[in-house]
């Protein structure tokens, strides 16, 4: 017996009860979970749930929906909100082809640990197996067998009275694991009746998460650091919710400290005892501490031992000297060579040591070295000419200093990550702002899968998780041309979002690879395209840059507080190379 369709209630008889549905359950689950923006494009087989949605806005509730304008825009989207509020970003596609667009962004997630409920639509189930309209389901293209390779969780749902218990299972994978779930429901499960709209389940106290220590593993490495537990630091990308415990024993043990590029935005780089980027984009200076002679171990924290945050697996860091602590144990299995291992929660891992370790009395680390970027760079030069064509080294240099310390900035794949990674550090105050203890902090990026145009939408979820304080979006031409159609998205929800275009004509870091690499130059050209008129064109405001002049003419005030997009077109120098030889290494290796 088939269940019944819920119906929205009857506009002509207001004293009849609400019937709900499935998809009503959902939306009262992720109300629950206080997710006030989900991302999606509609279609037919996923009305239900849009038809939901619009019934809890109609009834008072606060969550919005933003569409997107391709289904990985949305998932993008979802993933910059997920990064942005700590909460569980979530995004919605039709059957089929609304399904597979998603993919990609999904796998962004995925490798980069973000924690992500995809919900994806169905043909009813009666019509499995009858070559329906985009059939998705285990007799068509199997869109959950795709997903199970690239989430914690996927999943059909075949009956209304299973949507709670596998929504559950889910949620608690999304957030055990800090990766995305898929659940597919088929149209007729999402709008079978569930009786009520109340959830049965305490969802938010359900997916609180207890802190686990490994106190066998605190003692040892104590041991190991005795006397004053002096060490490098390793900071990556998964210590988010630790950064006051590790500056916490940075401090108190006068520790040197570096971090990953997807660390960096974690941290105060103006803080003295930072040494610098290990990993793509990285500096000399932070190879340099890994390598001093003087200090016996390496403490890395939330990394996730990949290519991009090890410099290609450098010997500096692989090594005995290194203590691996992470949360998950596919991380820590990628450092066998390690001399110990703690695996737990990392602010409680890097507490505890501190509690065992006395206090420097000598503070010359902090007061006694006057810090400066320029030690850092690899052209100190360029950061600081006014030459034209415009540095984009010199371009990160203002970036950092014209914006207000509470922006978020997101540095798309390409060139955009090398420069931004290595040359974009916010003005000095930033010590005194909470920007860099929130979750993935000021700057973020998308290694290990690094797709072009994830920056592009993320930032819209960004800036619809804090609305409040403005993003910028630092990315190329090429990005621009696959996915600057998101633009509009930032129009539409009056949501202030800076997108910095490089725009250098070229695939710039085909080119200077292939370059670098002695390999044919090829493929790599785009035409001459006007960004600014672009963005105008979606309904956004548009600025051609050609120099330092252009920039400092802009009014950054106005520009955070308007209500809508702004594109910076910036002409970069085309022939300035990003630093990107840890990348290079690697793909001329054999190993």
């Amino acid at each position: 017996m088939q269940p019944t369709i819920a119906r929205a209630p009857s506009s002509r008889n207001h004293a009849v009860s609400p019937v709900y549905s499935v998809a009503d359950l959902l939306v009262a689950y992720l109300a629950q979970l206080d997710i006030d923006t989900v991302f999606g494009i509609p279609g037919g087989a996923i009305e239900p749930l849009y038809n939901a949605l619009a019934r809890h806005q109609k009834e008072g509730g606060n969550m919005q929906h933003f569409l997107a304008r391709h289904e990985a825009g949305a998932a993008f989207m979802a993933d910059g909100y997920a990064r942005e509020t700590g909460k569980i970003g979530v995004c919605i596609a039709t059957s089929g082809p609304g399904a597979t667009n998603m993919i990609t962004a999904v796998a962004t997630a995925y490798t980069n640990r973000v924690p992500m409920l995809v919900i994806t639509a169905q043909p009813a189930l009666p019509q499995h197996g009858r070559h329906a309209l985009q059939d998705s389901g285990p007799t068509g293209v199997d869109i959950v067998g795709m997903f199970r390779y690239v989430t914690s969780y996927s999943a059909l749902v075949t009956h209304y009275a299973h949507v709670e218990h596998m929504l559950m299972a889910a949620l608690y994978e999304a957030r055990a694991q800090s990766r995305p779930v898929h659940l597919s429901i088929p149209c007729d499960v999402l709008g079978s009746q569930a009786g009520t709209s109340e959830p049965t389940h305490n969802v938010a106290s359900f997916l609180e998460l207890s802190p686990v220590v490994d106190l066998r593993g605190i003692d040892a490495v104590a041991s190991l650091l005795e006397p004053h537990g002096r060490a490098v630091i390793l900071i990556g990308g998964g210590c988010a919710n630790a950064i006051a415990d590790i500056m916490q024993y940075v401090e108190r043990t006068q520790s040197p400290f570096i971090t990953t590029p997807d660390g960096v935005g974690l941290i105060n780089p103006h803080h003295p005892l930072y040494h610098g980027v290990f990993g793509f984009g990285g500096h000399r200076s932070a190879s340099a501490a890994l390598a001093d002679p003087a200090i016996a171990y390496i403490i890395a924290g939330g990394v996730s031992m990949g290519e991009w945050n090890t410099s290609g697996w450098h010997s500096s860091l692989m090594n005995k000297r290194l203590i691996h602590i992470d949360a998950f144990d596919s991380h820590l299995g990628r450092t066998p060579m390690a001399c110990q291992h703690i695996r737990g929660d990392i602010g409680s891992a890097f507490r505890s040591l501190a509690s065992l370790m006395p206090e420097l009395p000598n503070k010359a680390g902090i007061s006694g070295r006057k810090w400066s970027p320029l030690d850092m760079f690899d052209d100190p030069i360029a950061f600081q000419s006014d030459a034209m064509p415009l540095k984009p080294q010199r371009l990160m240099n203002k970036l950092g200093h014209c914006f207000p310390v509470d922006t978020a900035y997101l540095a798309d794949a390409g060139n955009s990550v090398a420069w931004a990674t290595h040359y974009l550090y916010p003005q000095p105050n930033l010590l005194h702002d909470a920007r860099h203890q929130q979750r993935d902090g000021w700057l973020r990026v998308t290694p290990h899968y690094a797709p072009m145009g994830w920056a592009i939408a993320a930032a819209i979820g960004t800036a619809a998780g804090n609305p409040n304080a403005p993003v910028v979006c630092i990315t190329g031409d090429g990005s621009m041309l696959m996915s600057g159609q998101e633009l509009s998205v930032a129009v539409q929800e009056q949501l202030c979002v800076i997108y910095v275009v490089l725009n250098d004509r070229a695939l710039g870091m085909v080119k200077h690879g292939q370059r670098l690499a002695g390999a044919a130059s090829i493929a790599y050209q785009l035409p001459v395209t006007d960004f600014a008129a672009v963005a105008r064109a979606q309904g956004g405001r548009g600025h051609t840059i050609k120099s330092v002049a252009d920039l400092e003419a802009l009014d950054i005030k106005a520009m955070c507080n308007h209500p809508g997009p702004t594109l910076l077109d910036v002409y970069i120098d085309p022939e300035e190379t990003p630093p990107m030889e840890s990348r290079l290494r690697i793909l001329a290796s054999k190993e």
